[in-house]
């Protein structure tokens, strides 16, 4: 059995049901703590539930949280925080979501990856062979690098796997 701090509970517990039949465990919400348990204490199924519900906790869809049952897909919340001193963190989400979105899909679509940006976090979810570009893509960003140049990085890293 294991249990987490989700703030959100609200999307698992409106898909409680079908996250149970995916993940084969029992989930228990009760506030903010969430509990995982597996019908025969199987470990691996509570720690592919525990990297969705996490997942979760993010506004990312189900369906791209439920990626993470693959073992090749990763997932990371970046602390904004950790990688600026800079106080003024409205610029800087601003800065990778971009006007009505746009930067944040175009990262998405050079990078493979699902980002979503959430209170002072930006988490990530991409295949292991996309997954550090696009991780080090958001860190360029919230360093302050322009749009440009995060994008030209990633067509210039596309082009070397091809």
């Amino acid at each position: 059995m294991k249990s987490l701090y989700i703030k959100s509970a609200r999307k698992i517990l409106q898909n409680k049901d079908e996250l149970e039949k995916k993940l084969k465990v029992k989930i228990t919400v009760k506030g903010q703590n969430t509990s995982i348990t597996s019908a025969f204490d199987n470990e691996v199924d509570e720690y592919f539930a525990e990297r969705v519900l996490l997942a979760l906790d993010y506004p990312f869809l189900i369906e791209d949280a439920l990626l993470l049952l693959n073992e090749d897909y990763l997932f990371e919340a970046i602390h904004i925080k950790d990688h600026t001193k800079r106080h003024d963190l409205k610029v800087i989400k601003g800065r990778i979501i971009g006007t009505q979105g746009k930067t944040l899909r175009v990262l998405q679509d050079l990078s493979n990856a699902i980002i979503a940006v959430k209170d002072n976090d930006v988490a990530i979810i991409a295949e292991s062979s996309d997954f550090e570009n696009a991780r080090q893509a958001v860190i360029s960003l919230i360093k302050g690098s322009k749009q440009g140049n995060v994008y030209a990085r990633l067509e210039k890293s596309h082009k070397r796997e091809y």
